[in-house]
């Protein structure tokens, strides 16, 4: 081979490579993240165990999907003020007072306690299907009608104290896998829950893709693993010890169903 043919061989190769490593350089650069979550109990990791001491009452835990996220990317400087029980309002009031303009990455998972996600499965466990269904049916009016509003606001708030932070919006797996046996609410108080909870995200997902960001839909990553399949359970089951633990993800919901969701989309 004549020497001016090998040299352009080896030069083509060489630019072969650096277009693989300018690929590959997005996936490293999120070691550089100014990382803050923000949300609910979902965010938080209620149910997960491992919960900070500093966090008190909000119970952030070290399993959480933020807490993996910081712990596997090592991001350059993390903060997560997600808190149990949190709604749109305190997300804007009490949280997103954590961005700054040098924040390059938020995630946020909210929007269950504003349509009442613990007053309605009390609902269902304690009084039966009929009113059951309805506490849904009226959970997906408040919805329809005042939740997309409420998640516009959030999100201006979060734009406004970090624009230029890719910003991910989490959403919440569907609970039953239906035509299953399966002790406990009866098939159509079941059925009725998981429509709520697919209208809830499929809104979420709506009203983040107005505000440009990312929605990481968590819903696939939990089939085989929702109360009343057959695998592993990734959701707690009613907890008449410990309430607040019901139907949220365990440890392994985190790890398994909610990072590495979450760690796609987060680029």
């Amino acid at each position: 081979m004549r020497r001016p043919r090998l040299v352009s061989i080896v030069l083509s190769a060489a630019a072969g490579f650096g277009v693989v490593l300018a690929l590959a350089a997005p996936a490293n650069a999120a070691a550089t993240d100014r990382y803050v979550a923000l949300g609910d109990s979902y965010a938080s990791g209620v149910g997960a165990d491992s919960y900070t001491a500093e966090s008190g009452s909000c119970q952030r835990s070290t399993n959480a999907y933020p807490a993996l996220y910081n712990a596997n990317v090592k991001p350059a400087a993390y903060k997560s003020v997600a808190c149990s029980g949190a709604t749109t309002a305190d997300v804007i009031n009490s949280q997103v007072s954590s961005l700054t303009s040098s924040t390059t990455l938020v995630s946020v998972t909210i929007g269950g306690n504003d349509v009442g996600f613990t007053s309605i499965m009390t609902t269902c466990v304690l009084q039966g299907e009929a009113d059951c269904v309805a506490a849904v049916s009226a959970a997906e009016t408040k919805v329809r009608t005042e939740l997309p509003g409420k998640l516009g606001n959030v999100y201006k708030a979060i734009r406004a104290k970090a624009p230029s932070a890719r910003v991910v919006v989490v959403g919440y797996p569907v609970f039953y896998q239906l035509g299953t046996i399966c002790v406990g609410l009866s098939a159509n108080s079941r059925a009725k829950i998981n429509e709520g909870i697919n209208l809830l995200d499929d809104t979420t997902k709506t009203a983040a893709a107005a505000a440009g960001f990312t929605f990481a839909d968590v819903r696939s990553a939990f089939v085989g693993h929702q109360l009343c399949s057959y695998g592993d359970k990734w959701l707690h089951a009613l907890n008449y010890v410990n309430l607040t633990v019901s139907y949220h993800p365990t440890a392994a919901g985190q790890s398994g169903g909610y990072y590495p969701v979450f760690r796609s989309a987060a680029g």
